[in-house]
């Protein structure tokens, strides 16, 4: 693998080669997930030995993926910043200044560490369904099947999101461009560094594959335990997923088609099946009360396992308690505080946005330090503007307003569109994700997967897909250590 030969890596090197053991970092019952302690090592060949021991192979996946180099944090701030919404309040580089100011190159660490971490976790991902596979009478054959769907589910946000940073948007010439070394085995040594990139386009279909398994493979729901239904995947969740993902290729008729299963036709808007997502009646108890019915799936966080020094959204977006407004809202008219759809009298602006006229700041992510913020990674409300734009684009347009009216008069039912034609809709769709998914790591990736300009309010200038800043750079340390990552 590419975590190796380096000072920077000597820590992921050790991780990776005794990856199953080192995840057993939480347990089963809710408040252990949240507040377990790490678990002493465990000799691989014991990591199966038993229901429990399984478990915390699957609890340890979730805390891989929610490191705070990956979704625990700077993969969110990352894509926020990159747009036009935030202005840099501090020039730190450790809190993604250049990544602010288009600057940053092959060799900067928390790139790097967005690319190690997110290839760390799919390796772990990788061993574990090779360990589940080979111990699987240890285990009862339907909570195994569910645990292999958490698994695949896991591997799939972990591609997507890599892809949709390091590689060109599909939508640019349909996948053909390279894409990412595709690693489906366990690696426990160096020994299969060199892999070329596949395209973007095998990425893809290995994500739809992985989603479509879990689809059938994840449990529908958890019962009445609302910490669990948020906070480990299930059918909803790969649907939910599904539906990001055939947004980005620009299949509207497949967004249709998997947005149809968990929103109905008209309002009120609730999934008929699995677990009754639904908007959450307040915008803003869905960033306080963590466990609502909007949020199909996040990351938690616990006193023992927050994000770290200067991951945590709080600490970027917010002030006080801790946390040190590394970037405030763009009050100029190309920031979304200016767009007339946005009101002074909107729920999402006189609630979750606060600081001073000068500097108003997001405080979505009100629990300051210690931090323990859940990042709200897949929420209802965005798959009803999935499905919004995609009927916008190729369906009902009667359907996309009535979805639109539905996120947007939740915080500010007054509000009237007026007619609106197809383009007009489009636009005021899009807008709408601006308000709705702020600080959610949503801005770079939606204009990127409509071939649109970054509008990078660092650099100055709108930063076409022609341009190689449109995506990170390949990390350099992968360079060094994968002969054929260039082939």
């Amino acid at each position: 693998m590419k975590l190796f030969n380096n000072k920077h890596t000597s820590y992921l090197l050790k991780v990776a080669l005794i990856a199953l053991p080192l995840t057993g970092t939480l347990s089963s019952c809710k408040e252990d997930f949240l507040e377990a302690k790490p678990e002493l090592n465990l000799p691989a060949d014991q990591a199966f030995d038993t229901p429990a021991r399984i478990l915390l192979q699957v609890n340890g996946l979730y805390s891989s993926a929610k490191n705070g180099s990956l979704f625990g944090g700077r993969y969110m701030i990352y894509n926020d910043i990159r747009g036009e919404e935030f202005v840099n309040n501090r020039a730190n580089g450790v809190t993604g200044y250049s990544v602010w100011q288009q600057t940053q190159t092959a060799d900067d660490n928390y790139i790097t560490n967005i690319w190690s971490q997110g290839y760390l976790t799919i390796n772990r991902v990788n061993q574990f369904l090779e360990g589940l596979e080979a111990n699987s009478s240890k285990i009862e054959a339907t909570l195994a099947t569910n645990y292999k769907g958490e698994a695949k589910f896991i591997r799939a946000l972990t591609y997507f999101s890599l892809v949709q940073v390091f590689a060109k948007p599909y939508q640019l010439d349909q996948g053909a461009s390279k894409g990412l070394p595709l690693r489906l085995k366990a690696e426990t040594t160096t020994a299969n560094n060199a892999l070329k990139r596949s395209s973007v386009a095998e990425i893809y279909a290995q994500i739809l594959k992985d989603l479509d398994e879990a689809e059938t493979e994840l449990p529908d729901n958890y019962g009445t335990d609302a910490e669990r239904r948020t906070t480990r995947a299930h059918k909803n969740s790969a649907r939910a997923l599904k539906t990001r993902v055939y947004l980005a290729k620009g299949d509207y008729a497949k967004v249709i088609t998997e947005a149809n299963k968990i929103v109905p036709a008209t309002a009120p808007f609730v999934s008929p099946i699995g677990v009754s997502n639904a908007l959450n009646p307040s915008v803003t108890t869905t960033y306080t009360s963590y466990t609502t019915l909007e949020s199909i799936f996040s990351f938690p966080m616990a006193v023992t396992n927050v994000p770290g020094t200067q991951n945590q959204l709080g600490y970027y977006f917010n002030t006080g308690g801790g946390a040190n407004l590394e970037y405030f809202l763009n009050k100029s008219s190309n920031g979304i505080w200016g767009n007339a759809q946005f009101r002074a009298s909107d729920d999402r602006r006189t609630k979750l946005i606060g600081g001073t006229a000068a500097s108003p700041c997001l405080i979505k992510y009100s629990n300051v330090s210690p931090f323990l913020d859940y990042t709200p990674m897949i929420r209802y409300a965005e798959v009803l503007l999935n499905l919004a734009e995609a009927e916008a684009e190729v369906g009902d347009q009667v359907r996309a307003r009535a979805l639109l009216d539905a996120v947007h008069k939740r915080s500010d039912p007054t509000y009237d569109f007026g007619t609106l034609d197809k383009d007009a809709l489009i636009i005021s769709i899009l807008t709408e994700r601006r308000i709705e998914l702020l600080g959610e790591g949503f801005r770079a990736n939606d204009a990127v997967r409509r071939l649109q300009p970054i509008k990078s309010l660092g650099a100055g200038a709108d930063i076409p897909p022609s341009d190689a800043r449109y995506n990170f750079a390949i990390p350099a340390l992968e360079v060094r250590t994968n002969s054929a990552i260039n082939d």
